[in-house]
Formats: C-alpha cells, sequence, structure tokens
C-alpha cells in the first residue's frame, strides 16, 4: 500500500491529530474505499504509540469512515450510494436554514470568496476547488449567527469531501458551481431569505445528483 502521512510530533491531542490525519487520507483517497487499516501500520506511519491511534479508529467507526474487518484492524468504510442521498439531503437543510438566517441580517459573503473559488476552478487542483466550496459554505454558516449550524453541518461535510471530487470533475460543472455560489451571495445580500434558501437548496440537489450517478456507475 503505497500511503504518504505525515509524523506526528509528540503533544497532548495526539488522538486528535491521528484521527485527522486518518480522515484526510480516507477523504483525499489515499486510504481508498475497502482498504484494510491496522494500528501497527499507522501508528509506525504517524509514529506515535498504538493507544492513540486506537482511539482514532474507534471514533472513525462511530463516524461511519471505517467498518470492523474480519481478523486484524478495520477497512475503509464503501461510498454508499443511498448513504451519501441521505447526508446530501441533512447538508441541504442546514445550507437552507443557514442562507435564509444571513440574509434575515443582510450578510455580504466576502466577494474574495468566489473570486478564489472561480481561481481554483480553472486550475487542476480538485483539492483546492474543494477548499475554495467548503470555505465559501463555511461564510454562510457564520453571516447565519447560529453556531450549531456549522457545529452540525461538520460531520456531514466530513463524508461530503470524500465525493466531491466527483462534482468538480467535469470543467461546465465548476463554472456553474461558482455561478451558482455568486447567486445566493447576492439573494443573501438583498436580504431575501426565501430565495437564497431555494437557490442553496437547489444548488446542493444538482451536487447529490451528480454524486450519486457517479457513485453508481462507479459500482460504489
Amino acid at each position: 500500500m503505497s500511503l504518504n502521512l505525515t509524523k506526528i510530533k509528540t503533544s497532548p491531542d495526539l488522538v486528535d491529530q491521528a484521527y485527522v490525519a486518518l480522515l484526510d487520507a480516507i477523504s483525499d483517497g489515499s486510504l481508498a474505499a475497502g482498504v484494510r487499516i491496522t494500528q501497527e501500520d499507522i501508528a509506525e506511519r504517524l509514529s506515535v504509540s498504538r493507544q492513540p491511534v486506537l482511539q482514532a479508529l474507534r471514533q472513525l467507526k462511530k463516524d461511519g469512515f471505517v467498518h470492523d474487518a474480519q481478523g486484524r484492524g478495520v477497512l475503509v468504510a464503501p461510498l454508499d450510494p443511498q448513504w451519501m442521498q441521505q447526508v446530501y439531503q441533512v447538508r441541504g437543510a442546514l445550507d437552507a436554514l443557514a442562507a435564509r438566517l444571513a440574509a434575515e441580517k443582510r450578510a455580504v459573503i466576502p466577494e474574495a470568496l468566489i473570486d478564489a473559488g472561480r481561481h481554483a476552478a480553472r486550475g487542476k487542483q480538485v483539492q483546492a476547488m474543494i477548499d475554495a466550496d467548503l470555505a465559501f459554505h463555511h461564510a454562510i454558516y457564520d453571516a447565519s449567527g447560529n453556531p450549531l449550524i456549522e457545529q452540525s453541518a461538520k460531520h456531514h461535510w466530513q463524508h461530503v469531501r470524500r465525493v466531491m471530487g466527483a462534482v468538480l470533475q467535469a470543467e461546465g460543472q465548476r463554472d456553474a458551481v461558482w455561478d451558482e455560489h455568486a447567486a445566493i451571495a447576492q439573494a443573501i445580500a438583498d436580504g431575501d431569505g426565501a430565495r437564497a434558501a431555494a437557490l442553496i437548496a437547489s444548488h446542493g440537489d444538482r451536487a447529490a445528483v451528480m454524486v450519486i450517478e457517479r457513485l453508481t456507475a462507479n459500482g460504489a
């Protein structure tokens, strides 16, 4: 298994660091669905003891990123189309609420975020596109004034990260994503909560359709 993990420096939060390192590897595909993970291997790669890795794997299992395996270790969970459909449904509801609340405040989503997103969309780095997309949506969560929205959405976004690349592969879709983002930001700035909520819900629905189609076509 070819896997590039940066060694972790000793600190009080080794469990959190191991969790983040493993989650990033799962999200970017370095640890693909079905790959077996053992405490010993990961502990060696991260240069930590087995205990924080064990706890990190337990948390990943709880969050649905790994499953029990026969024998030693765990397996990276598959990307299940039905599960992802449910994830996008919850994310869509949270996004719509955040957009509506942000519009009540006539919040201004920084134009720089949209410019950065369009710039990333013209490049070839899918991770940069994903980071820009996350930054835009989190700006809306912040603008909503309700911190529970972002706290609730955080877990779902971790799963969404694994499949966003499927949405961003087509160049035409990349442009459309940021046109939609710009329209959402404008509706929020105009104070039109109903329109902002409808636009962001449709935006999420289209992304979900593309993701489910890609996962189904790939036999996930």
